[in-house]
């Protein structure tokens, strides 16, 4: 997030404080199987350590400052802190059964969508978990993306913004797919996501919610 240390505690609390609509996080598997929330599959970009989270145990990984003495948090806590609705991306496919586990025991399927770049993922989530909202994710895509889309089973497409033409969007539309865009960080952009009639957009910045109902 544009505002707070990203994929912290405090950046979640701070877009539920903003009115977001819904919370973007994004998921991998420490070596001891917890839910890290975190963007990269390493830790050097947002933490003062270095090396990838699936070669560290989360006792490793609590040892790390993520940005103004927060920790790195899991998943559980996240949906201890806030009470938003939340769209978890899972960065590594592994970690898409232990996703499943924590959705079914906790009755999540109406709070958490589940967001991927990974169309297996997407699947095994939906297979895993009945009822569960899905989105594929893309950032470059062919002609094909709506068909992806549908043969796994997801019920939105998230487009790079940059990228996305009114083309694509009416094809989506017209097979019953929603399309959201990311990421909307300027007026600019989000006059784009208005003009395209996108069913939605994420943002780094949850102010922007002040001229826009979008997800952070």
């Amino acid at each position: 997030m544009g505002v707070e240390p990203e994929n912290t505690l405090r950046s979640f609390v701070r877009a539920e404080q903003a009115g977001m609509d819904a919370i973007e996080l994004d998921l991998h598997l420490s070596k001891d199987g917890a839910l890290v929330v975190m963007h990269d599959a390493d830790v050097d970009r947002t933490t003062d350590g270095s090396g990838a989270i699936a070669e560290k145990t989360l006792a490793e990984l609590r040892e790390l400052d993520a940005g103004g003495g927060e920790r790195v948090p899991v998943f559980e806590e996240v949906l201890d802190a806030v009470r938003a609705p939340l769209q978890a991306e899972i960065k590594d496919v592994t970690a898409a059964r232990a996703l499943a586990e924590v959705m079914l025991d906790r009755d999540l399927v109406h709070r958490v969508e589940v967001s991927s770049f990974h169309d297996d993922a997407i699947a095994e989530i939906g297979a895993l978990v009945p009822g569960v909202r899905t989105v594929l994710i893309a950032g470059r895509w062919e002609a094909d993306i709506v068909d992806r889309g549908k043969a796994v089973g997801a019920a939105c497409l998230a487009l790079d913004i940059r990228r996305l033409t009114l083309e694509t969007v009416e094809h989506a539309h017209g097979e019953g797919l929603q399309v959201i865009g990311w990421v909307v960080n300027t007026q600019e952009q989000l006059r784009l996501a208005r003009a395209l009639e996108l069913d939605g957009a994420t943002t780094d910045f949850p102010e922007i919610r002040r001229t826009g109902r979008f997800t952070a």
